[in-house]
């Protein structure tokens, strides 16, 4: 398994790569910035590593404690946490519940002072257009963090593999 070091430098050495990709196959700048963005995001923050005290769980400084119950949860290196979609969405998930959780607070506060003109389900109808308007978005975004946390997987998966393969010499 490589050290986190070697992680960020294949994050950072596949990022040309991933670009160069991005931009050849949808000629689109501002869908290859996102996806970059993404997978830069993902390969050095909000990776599968983030189920131990990693150096992805360091580089969220003070807000490294919402990281504490999720690394409680989940085994290093299980499927919940490195598999293939699930991992990113599980990650995705978890931080929208902790990033959500001010929001409603704040939303209950003031509408205890001050009637709001909308519902939750007013809320959730708009989030679900905006997210319809903005598809190919999301669709990048998603993909850029997966191939972020998909880079460290492999890796992790091609380390231990060569590890194995040599103790069997």
């Amino acid at each position: 398994m490589p050290a986190g070091r070697i992680h960020d430098r294949i994050t950072l050495w596949s990022l040309p790569w991933v670009a160069g990709c991005s931009f050849a196959f949808s000629r689109d700048s501002k869908l290859t910035l996102l996806l970059c963005g993404a997978f830069l995001f993902a390969g050095l923050m909000f990776g599968p590593d983030l189920d131990i005290s990693s150096r992805q769980f360091k580089r969220w400084g003070w807000l490294k404690c919402i990281w504490i119950p999720y690394q409680k949860s989940m085994h290093h290196r299980s499927f919940l946490s490195h598999g293939p979609g699930v991992g990113t969405v599980l990650r995705l998930v978890y931080l929208g519940a902790w990033m959500s959780m001010p929001v409603i607070l704040g939303l209950a506060v003031v509408s205890q002072f001050h009637p709001l003109p909308w519902d939750w389900p007013f809320i959730l109808r708009t989030i679900a257009r905006s997210i319809g308007e903005h598809r190919a978005e999301c669709l990048v975004i998603w993909i850029g963090l997966e191939l972020g946390a998909m880079t460290h997987s492999l890796s992790d998966w091609g380390g231990s593999f060569l590890k194995r393969s040599r103790k069997r010499r």
